[in-house]
């Protein structure tokens, strides 16, 4: 346990003494910066679809197992499996509307 402090500790103390030196800009005036605004809005993005893909899944198999179990109950489970399921799309989209706003 001790290890793994001292080696985090470490790597904390080494980022900090890193920052000056990203600081300063690659070759003089000339160089341009690298925008990467585009990047992290498609690793956010996969990282919301694909998490909302997982709750998806767990929502459908839930009420498939629901209405296995009581299949008299069938109409309330699927009219709240499809609302959670409007629900969980509707975040991806926004999600995907903000990181359209801020990367355009």
């Amino acid at each position: 346990m001790r290890k793994v402090v001292f080696v985090l500790l470490a790597i904390v103390v080494l980022s900090m003494l890193a920052t000056p030196a990203l600081a300063q800009t690659p070759g003089g005036e000339s160089a341009k910066p690298i925008n990467v605004v585009p990047i992290a809005a498609g690793f956010g993005m996969a990282i919301a679809a694909g998490l909302a893909a997982l709750g998806q899944g767990k929502v459908g198999s839930s009420a498939c197992e629901g209405m296995a179990r009581n299949p008299s109950a069938r109409a309330g489970i699927q009219i709240a499996m499809i609302l959670s399921l409007a629900f969980i799309e509707s975040l991806v989209l926004f999600t995907f509307v903000m990181i359209f706003l801020k990367a355009v």
